[in-house]
């Protein structure tokens, strides 16, 4: 396991704050969810990422899962039956090498598709951080003209000084912020954890409503995007361990985790490779850095997390999310040729806009509906 630390790592290591911090603020606030067994799942996958793959793999919240819980206003027991349901989903498919095998059937523009849809989406919650920004954060929130104008302001200074510890600057600034406008609300040690209680109808619900909607989505971008994207920016050698299959292993692990504490899903996202590559991690300092803290909050000041972590400026999480979101969309300047184009942008607008399940059918039938109907013709003749 590489290990250096240094101020491009550290970097690195806090860009990714821009999806975790407003998801885990509305499953405290609006659901109910107790911030240690929020934060904590977290802070554990990334310590998990960097021991056994030893690169600044993401921890993320899973973000279709999160969004449905939270406009549903869903309690504790569901989430935790969805984490667990969906984390052994993955861990038996990744055991038995079933994400692997399934992986072949997508060739590289679809999984470029796939990155163009997260980056997007990163564009859209970042607009939405700023101009519209979550109910759990009206409280501190600017009005919108300002925000939006600090986001881009912010993202701009992210983007040209990326490589000399800008993100870092930023969630200083911002946890600053934070600790002068609600610092007075913190309370020392974790929050309450509980066992979940569940039964069919729990067990059914979570099913329908968050499984089945997040299960493509983690498919396709925790497993195959991810794997892909470790590739494109470490090399063949440093990413060998990061395969569809393994990543799937651990998310089941890290969720089976999640759900029996009553915590919040987790996965590894694409866009947050590419958050904290893009900011200096190149090693596992970074998920270890990242790690540790969430770690050490979670215990330390879990039971008055929900006061200050509402207070965190969102134009500094809107802006490290919009550079990921712009540099992940950059992953597609290796396609070559008009099939590979069109099948990328079919799955990335409709990745977007509909639904990426939806996308990859589409994306599918695209490339080897032409392959399949030229072996009928080959049999024919």
């Amino acid at each position: 396991m590489r290990v250096r630390i240094s101020r491009r790592e550290l970097a690195g290591a806090v860009a990714d704050l821009g999806v975790l911090v407003p998801i885990a603020v509305a499953l405290i606030v609006s659901n109910g969810l107790s911030p240690t067994a929020v934060l904590l799942p977290a802070g554990l996958l990334y310590l998990a990422n960097a021991a056994i793959y030893g690169l600044p793999l993401p921890s993320q919240p899973l973000k279709a899962f999160g969004a449905i819980a939270i406009a549903e206003g869903l309690g504790a027991d569901e989430i935790a039956a969805g984490a667990l349901l969906i984390g052994a989903l993955f861990l038996v498919a990744g055991r038995l090498g079933l994400v692997d095998r399934l992986a072949r059937a997508f060739p590289r523009p679809l999984v470029r598709g796939v990155q163009l849809a997260v980056g997007l989406l990163f564009l859209q919650i970042a607009w939405n951080l700023a101009a519209d920004p979550p109910a759990a954060f009206a409280e501190h929130a600017l009005p919108p003209v300002w925000a939006v104008g600090l986001a881009l302001a912010a993202a701009a200074v992210a983007l040209a000084f990326r490589g000399a510890g800008a993100a870092l600057a930023l969630v200083a600034v911002g946890a600053v912020a934070m600790v002068a406008t609600a610092g007075g609300s913190a309370s020392l040690g974790p929050s309450a954890l509980e066992l979940p209680s569940l039964d069919l109808g729990v067990l059914a619900t979570a099913f329908v409503v968050l499984v089945v909607p997040q299960a493509p989505l983690s498919f396709a971008n925790s497993c195959l995007a991810t794997s892909d994207a470790a590739r494109v920016y470490f090399g063949e050698e440093r990413a060998r361990r990061v395969r569809p299959g393994s990543l799937a292993s651990t998310y089941g692990v890290a969720n089976l985790f999640a759900g029996s504490i009553g915590g919040m899903p987790v996965c590894h996202g694409a866009g947050g490779l590419t958050a904290h590559y893009t900011f200096g991690a190149r090693t596992a300092a970074a998920p270890l850095v990242m790690g540790s803290v969430l770690v050490v909050l979670a215990l330390a000041v879990g039971s008055g997390l929900a006061a200050l972590l509402v207070a965190f400026p969102l134009p500094i999480l809107a802006a490290l999310l919009a550079v990921a979101g712009l540099l992940h969309i950059g992953l597609l300047r290796d396609l070559q040729g008009a099939p590979a184009w069109a099948a990328a942008l079919l799955v990335g607008a409709l990745g977007a806009t509909v639904g990426l399940a939806v996308g990859l059918a589409a994306g599918l039938a695209l490339w080897w509906l032409p392959v399949a109907v030229r072996r009928a013709r080959l049999v024919l003749d």
